[in-house]
């Protein structure tokens, strides 16, 4: 018992109704964000445009395993999050990875540690 006691006595209390700081950030957009590039198909996706530059959107179909409407819920997530850039040729949409957009996903964390 008296072993507990010193350990008690040695640590640090808590003490409610401490202010703590409390960083500026729009947590809302970016929690929005990395929800985007949370989904595994549409972290594909970027990989893919990474890789590949401008890509179709008729030629994710097979890489990816999907459907034409899927792959274009997907792509319009994306894009609609500002990541992809969309460039109509003709009757195609292709897509590609704009990568400062992308750069910035990862800033929200990255302030977490400095």
């Amino acid at each position: 018992m008296a072993i507990r006691e010193n350990l008690l006595a040695d640590a640090e209390v808590c003490s409610p109704g401490t202010v703590l700081r409390v960083p500026e950030g729009d947590d809302a957009s970016s929690a929005a964000l990395l929800k985007v590039v949370a989904d595994p198909t549409r972290l594909r996706i970027l990989r893919i445009l990474a890789a590949n530059g401008a890509v179709c959107a008729c030629d994710l179909e097979a890489p990816l395993g999907l459907s034409q409407p899927t792959v274009s819920h997907h792509l319009r997530q994306l894009h609609d999050a500002g990541l992809v850039t969309r460039e109509k040729r003709g009757t195609w949409a292709f897509f590609g990875l704009d990568r400062e957009a992308v750069a910035r996903v990862g800033a929200p964390l990255a302030a977490l540690a400095n």
